[in-house]
């Protein structure tokens, strides 16, 4: 959200060049909310700049067909893939379908944790990219296997799942 404007975009701009000088782990949920752009182009534009500084990539399902005009998930990553190498792990969210994780040549799914007493999902993917940075912290950023990519999204749907049961900002 700090791209929609150019005081923001700047400042968010310089900061993300310092971190990739310093070898800063960046990671970006790009968190579209169209009625914040003046235009969907611009939009599209500045956050396609953003994911070229990132390293980790939350992307929502809508938003990876909106990015790259495909509706196949495994055929939207391997393009960002090839036309931004340095995003070393890529997580699409499928809200109550679950999540997919690609690390390298891996690539995991997991199903969502539906709750009966969901209050609202505002926060989930926060929580989700929250709890996902947590198992990168907690095991170093490296090419995942499969099974760690699955414990990943395990941990992540277990904690956006929990969050969807709290009042969160919209409330």
């Amino acid at each position: 959200l700090s791209m929609t404007h150019e005081n923001a975009r700047n400042a968010t701009l310089k900061a993300l060049s310092i971190a990739k000088k310093k070898g800063i782990l960046i990671s970006l949920d790009p968190n579209l909310r169209e009625p914040l752009w003046d235009s969907l182009d611009n939009a599209r534009e500045q956050m396609l700049t953003a994911i070229s500084y990132c390293d980790v990539l939350k992307i929502s399902d809508n938003e990876i067909v909106w990015f790259t005009g495909l509706e196949d998930y495994d055929e939207a990553v391997a393009k960002l893939k090839q036309d931004y190498p340095n995003l070393k792990l890529i997580l699409v969210s499928l809200g109550k379908d679950g999540s997919i994780a690609y690390s390298g040549n891996n690539r995991a799914f997991v199903k969502a944790f539906i709750q009966e007493d969901t209050i609202e999902t505002t926060g989930a993917g926060d929580t989700f990219c929250a709890c996902v940075l947590h198992y990168v912290l907690e095991n170093g950023f490296r090419e995942y296997d499969e099974s760690e990519l699955e414990s990943m999204l395990m941990f992540a749907n277990a904690g956006a799942s929990i969050i969807t049961t709290r009042k969160g900002a919209l409330r």
